[in-house]
């Protein structure tokens, strides 16, 4: 199996790479539309709102977090999870600046 070769593209693109495979599934939009909707910490009910084993929730807790679109918060024997403002913005921009490159002037068919 080959080298995914990141080190050849920019720390943008592969930034950017790093967004879309965290969006590319429904569980992980799933989650952060909770942690909007909900505009709070929450700890166990994601299980029961998303409907998935706690072992595939957490699996992509952790890669949200990693990403740093949510941060988690050790509150007793339970984690409380919440969109990180600061980063999500920063993620906002990102996106929006390449999902806005202006095509209009393009000559292809």
């Amino acid at each position: 199996m080959g080298l995914a070769k990141t080190e050849i593209f920019t720390d943008l693109q592969n930034e950017i790479a790093r967004y879309a495979k965290v969006f590319g599934h429904p569980a992980r939009v799933a989650i952060l539309e909770h942690l909007y909707k909900i505009d709070t910490c929450v700890c166990g009910d994601l299980v029961q709102e998303i409907g998935l084993a706690q072992p595939t929730i957490s699996q992509h807790l952790k890669e949200l977090k990693h990403l740093g679109l949510i941060k988690g918060q050790v509150e007793g024997t339970s984690v409380c999870y919440c969109i990180d403002a600061e980063n999500w913005a920063k993620m906002k921009s990102i996106m929006f600046t390449f999902l806005n490159q202006d095509v209009s002037k393009s000559n292809c068919c």
